[in-house]
């Protein structure tokens, strides 16, 4: 009985060669690998999937804020031909500019507890329709005074949109992406702002009857594709928690959240948070009238920077632009509007560095980047009206630091105010609180937009960028000192951090209390 010899050599009892086992070994092997390259495939194309899903829920989310964009840039040239229009006097020009601020504070009130009833993706869908509501009135408007109902709906809707899509963002991401998510709406305002300047500028041309007509029906457009976006987004996992619909807020979560394990912790958070809240007998609007310690300091963060966004005077520089451009010596109108479509591109573009560094870099770091360098380009846009006065040196830096304002304001103050109040509030008042946020920051953009003009006739141009300036430079110690750092927690470990801040200070005191009773009982038995 002879062996046989394989290709190497090697012989097997059985005068198989040996190569032969090796070889179906090797096949097995191969199956192995390609079975699980095919599960690491599917798990990714899970994850892409996922992914562009919940990517598509903050775009469709984000839409309405392209409204209050819209409004903003486009009113900034609209003005010019209304007044020559409708024959209406300066204070009527502050007066309409600025009451869709005031005005959307209606909405934002409304919208925080019209949220909680019928929840936030039809919170949206009640903003786009009042907001077309006001635009086609507005369009159609033959006198001052139906002008002013127009914009006093549209103002509504915008309350309503501004308030909630941050919110929801940030209820439906998971936490890794979370920050860049929601900033989303300020993006979308950014381009509706690029669009407003752009809708001025090609439609210029146009009667003075009819341009400014044309430029606002063009708002209109956005709110239309919100009706698609009903069809595709899902309702808020955590306001389906908070009605007890458990199951339907898992099937979101699944949609929306890479691994099935994370899915089962978040959510029980988030119903460990509501029940949290639910056990509190106290109604929503009296606990932020009378709000615990760490709820009190939520409420000082939120609003503080909600409002530091808008006295800054990012509103009175992108509404009055052309204003601002004239005091530098620009007189063309066709130029003016062009320049206003710089100052958009700019804020526009870099809202998308905003977008890159908040979950890597963080909420803080950013704001304080933001914050000082809006207060340098302020300050020198001041001192440039004031020592320079007019001409082509002036109309450039003007340029310069109008565009450097807005760059600095899309960096941080801009999406990061939005994502901060849309986090650190707990689930029970979530949607009221930002509300509330949402007011102060409406409150604070119409008083800004409504006396700009008359603040500037008083102490010129350049003192009010001064004024700025300094109400930058507190801005910069606010956000050093209070607003905390969020980036890579879930909503509820944010909720507990601010609760235990509080819960170790007063163990703190608590301890120093016992240590001061032994001392007083050992200086006594001595």
């Amino acid at each position: 009985m002879g062996f046989q010899e394989n290709g190497n050599g090697e012989m097997g009892l059985s005068g198989i060669p040996l190569g032969a086992k090796n070889k179906y070994k090797r096949m097995n092997s191969e199956f192995e690998e390609n079975d699980d390259v095919l599960i690491q495939q599917q798990q990714e194309d899970k994850r892409n999937g996922i992914r562009k899903y919940v990517l598509a829920c903050a775009i469709f989310a984000s839409l309405n804020n392209v409204l209050l964009g819209y409004d903003v840039g486009v009113m900034s040239g609209a003005v010019i031909f209304i007044k020559e229009d409708l024959k209406i006097s300066e204070f009527q020009v502050e007066f309409l500019v600025g009451i869709l601020s005031i005005v959307s504070l209606l909405g934002s009130l409304g919208g925080g507890r019209t949220s909680d009833i019928i929840g936030r993706k039809w919170t949206m869908a009640l903003a786009a329709v009042v907001f077309q509501m006001g635009a086609l009135t507005m369009t159609v408007a033959p006198s001052y005074a139906v002008l002013m109902i127009g914009r006093f709906l549209a103002g509504i809707g915008i309350g309503f949109g501004v308030m909630i899509s941050p919110i929801y963002i940030a209820e439906i991401s998971p936490n890794v992406t979370r920050g860049s998510l929601t900033t989303f709406p300020e993006i979308f305002i950014n381009v509706g702002i690029m669009l407003g300047y752009v809708s001025n500028y090609a439609f210029s041309g146009l009667s003075s009857h009819i341009n400014w007509r044309v430029m606002l029906a063009v708002g209109m457009l956005p709110s239309v594709f919100i009706g698609f976006a009903l069809f595709i987004i899902p309702e808020s996992p955590r306001w389906l928690v908070m009605k007890n619909r458990v199951e339907e807020a898992r099937s979101v979560l699944l949609k929306t959240n890479e691994d099935e394990k994370e899915v089962e912790e978040r959510l029980a958070e988030i119903q460990q948070a509501a029940g949290h809240g639910n056990s509190e007998e106290k109604p929503v609007w009296l606990e932020l009238l009378f709000p615990s310690p760490a709820l009190r300091r939520m409420l000082i963060t939120g609003l503080g920077i909600q409002c530091f966004q808008q006295i800054s005077g990012i509103d009175a520089t992108v509404y009055y632009s052309p204003e601002i451009f004239q005091a530098a010596g620009i007189v063309d109108n066709s130029k003016l509007l062009a320049a206003t479509v710089a100052v958009g591109v700019t804020k526009t573009i870099f809202i998308l560095v905003a977008i890159i560094l908040i979950d890597r870099l963080g909420r803080k770091p950013l704001l304080l980047i933001s914050t000082i360098g809006m207060t340098i380009c302020l300050f020198s846009m001041g001192a440039t009206l004031y020592f320079f006065g007019k001409g082509s040196f002036v109309i450039a830096l003007a340029l310069l630091f109008v565009c450097g304002n807005v760059a600095f304001f899309s960096v941080g103050l801009g999406p990061v105010c939005w994502v901060l109040t849309s986090e650190i509030f707990p689930l029970r008042v979530r949607a009221q609180a930002s509300a509330l946020g949402a007011v102060g920051n409406r409150v604070c953009s119409g008083l800004v937009a409504m006396s700009f003009l008359s603040v500037s006739r008083a102490i010129t141009v350049a003192g009010t960028f001064f004024l700025f300036s300094a109400i930058s430079a507190l801005a910069i110690v606010f956000v050093f000192t209070l607003v905390p750092e969020t980036k890579g927690k879930s909503l509820e470990q944010i909720e507990m951090m601010f609760q235990n801040e509080h819960e170790s200070l007063g163990s703190e005191m608590e301890l120093g209390d016992v240590e001061q009773l032994v001392q007083n009982k050992t200086g006594l038995t001595n």
